[in-house]
């Protein structure tokens, strides 16, 4: 014979996320801003990486008289564009790390601390199962 009850839930562990307060958050305005706001950020950052490494790619198959123009000695365009490469990756990777401690770390940290207290208080409510 079988049961037509549900099964229950296994509670969470005292380190597992509690999905109910999360759906919650979830729905919040706060949380939906954040997620434009990083989502917006990694568009055009990425955007500006694929289009400074594929400027190099699309030089170097149809531009190589371009590309083999000597600047200082044995230094040509391609050798300068290259190395520009690995500077316009580090600038992007700073001016990530800058847009993400102004304005996504600031709007985490404050979901992060609602939930928090969030699953404090339902800790204390016999009913809740996510914080025990």
């Amino acid at each position: 014979m079988t049961s037509t009850t549900p099964p229950r839930e296994r509670p969470p562990e005292s380190g597992e996320p509690c999905p109910a307060i999360y759906q919650e958050l979830r729905r919040s305005e706060a949380f939906g801003q954040l997620r434009r706001s990083y989502r917006r950020s990694a568009a055009v950052l990425t955007a500006a990486f694929l289009t400074v490494y594929l400027s190099y790619v699309l030089l170097s198959s149809h531009a190589p008289a371009l590309m083999a123009v000597r600047l200082v000695g044995n230094v040509n365009a391609a050798l300068a564009l290259g190395v520009l490469q690995f500077a316009t990756t580090f600038l992007i990777a700073w001016l990530y790390t800058r847009h993400a401690g102004s304005r996504l770390d600031p709007v985490a940290d404050r979901l992060r601390a609602k939930y928090d207290e969030a699953r404090t208080e339902a800790s204390h409510l016999e009913t809740c199962t996510c914080a025990r």
